[in-house]
């Protein structure tokens, strides 16, 4: 069986840069395919309504992952995921920023039949006009932001619960029987099981505690602050604090590679994800 995966990505977060490619990385496997729908930058009800038809004309996926931007309970992207159901889309997995913080809109998604992953370290980006030159601070600062979520382990886990759904749907399962992920990535759970040396986890639990602070920081030099003689540096310090936790995450791979420690775990084609530690060996 091939499990069709639909991916609809509203406006932009890190996780959606990578999330087709972490359940497919070498383009070889044989028991899944994906499709996405994009809405570009912009989160307008026509931009939506396109995202809607995209993922209909596909023939319908087995599933679909909806990947959004700050914040995924904002109108725009609620309106994706309920249109999507309305449109006979099997059940949807939210992938977004940390909306643990509005207690209200989330207990709703937790209240709702929507699976999610919260990916707390997945800040905003500081989004002042003075400050946010596009092909280097944004892109720079959302490659340090990447980097933080994969050697921490936050991207391992969001792969290993999509891979579960896609293994329950090869299983047989579909629609309401399907077991949805609901996920908060703390730091705790982001590098639990990805280090063998403590000073590495230590770093790496480092890098994604200021990453989640981030957001805090932006928020107040983009939406609180005015001036703009104030506002510039607060953001600047939040891309600061992006570019320590992406080098203590340097560090903390360094130090397992110092032990022939690095975890790797590929998928074969059947969709089976393998394990190796030494970098010289076959994974098993």
């Amino acid at each position: 069986m091939v499990v069709k995966v639909g991916i609809a990505k509203l406006g932009n977060i890190a996780s959606g840069v990578m999330g087709e490619l972490l359940l497919d990385e070498r383009a070889d496997r044989e028991d899944m395919i994906t499709f996405m729908a994009t809405s570009g930058t912009k989160l307008q009800p026509e931009d939506i309504e396109r995202v809607v038809s995209n993922m209909k004309a596909w023939g319908g996926p087995d599933f679909c992952i909806v990947v959004s931007p700050p914040n995924g309970v904002l109108p725009g992207p609620t309106q994706a995921r309920e249109d999507l159901a309305a449109a006979g889309i099997p059940p949807c997995i939210v992938i977004t920023d940390d909306v643990t913080t509005k207690k209200e809109q989330f207990e709703a998604l937790k209240a709702s039949n929507f699976g999610y992953i919260i990916m707390k370290a997945d800040a905003m980006i500081g989004a002042r006009r003075e400050f946010l030159d596009p092909p280097i601070e944004m892109a720079d600062y959302n490659g340090n932001l990447v980097k933080v979520l994969a050697i921490t382990g936050a991207f391992r886990k969001m792969q290993v619960e999509l891979d579960k759904v896609i293994d329950q749907v090869k299983a047989g399962k579909k629609g309401a029987d399907l077991v949805l992920p609901k996920v908060v990535m703390t730091s705790d759970k982001a590098v639990d099981g990805e280090f063998s040396n403590p000073y590495a986890l230590a770093k790496a639990r480092a890098a994604y505690e200021i990453a989640q602070s981030v957001a805090g920081v932006n928020v107040k030099g983009c939406f609180m602050t005015k001036e703009w003689e104030k506002y510039i540096p607060i953001v600047s310090s939040a891309h600061e604090m992006m570019r320590q936790a992406m080098i203590l995450c340097e560090e903390a791979r360094d130090l397992e590679k110092a032990m022939d420690g690095v975890i790797r775990k590929p998928h074969k084609k059947t969709g089976e994800i393998v394990s190796k530690t030494a970098l010289i060996s076959k994974p098993e």
